[in-house]
């Protein structure tokens, strides 16, 4: 009920809902401060200087499961030049996210979102949904839905080289 809410407000503002995300981009990503999964406190503002692969996902959701495996190989391959990978859970039990983690082997920390959040970022009514942002806290792309992943390596490689 909340998103279709959220959905009227968008539409009655003049913005479709899927264009939310998008006039994001080149502006600065929304901050907030959450506690992952293991209890460490993830400020995005402390991500400063490094590449942000910021991704909104669930454990029911199949595109979701096929891009983070991925992710973890780009946390390995490209951690030590300065991208940083945060999984945001969009589920509503933390005990499912939790064995998808440990399923998944995550190497990079997943905070649990909410309503709240997804609005900061336009409003998440699909997922995944995955912004690109660059060193300076300015949001350079966003993916919506089963992304093609080689070309958001493409980019965020360019984004490292340009650091």
């Amino acid at each position: 009920m909340t998103i279709l809410l959220m959905a009227a407000c968008l539409l009655a503002d003049g913005m479709h809902p899927a264009l939310a995300a998008t006039s994001l981009v080149h502006k600065k990503a929304p901050k907030f401060v959450r506690t992952d999964l293991e209890n460490r406190r993830i400020d995005l503002e402390s991500y400063r200087g490094k590449v942000v692969l910021l991704n909104f996902w669930a454990t029911w959701c199949a595109p979701c499961k096929v891009e983070m495996p991925r992710f973890v190989e780009w946390q390995n391959k490209y951690g030590p030049r300065g991208l940083r990978i945060i999984g945001i859970s969009m589920d509503d039990d933390e005990a499912l996210v939790h064995t998808a983690y440990a399923e998944l082997r995550l190497n990079y920390p997943v905070v649990m979102g909410d309503e709240k959040l997804g609005e900061l970022y336009g409003g998440i009514l699909g997922l995944p949904v995955t912004y690109l942002i660059d060193g300076h806290g300015r949001i350079q792309e966003v993916y919506r839905g089963e992304a093609d992943l080689n070309r958001i390596e493409t980019q965020l490689r360019s984004l490292l080289s340009n650091r």
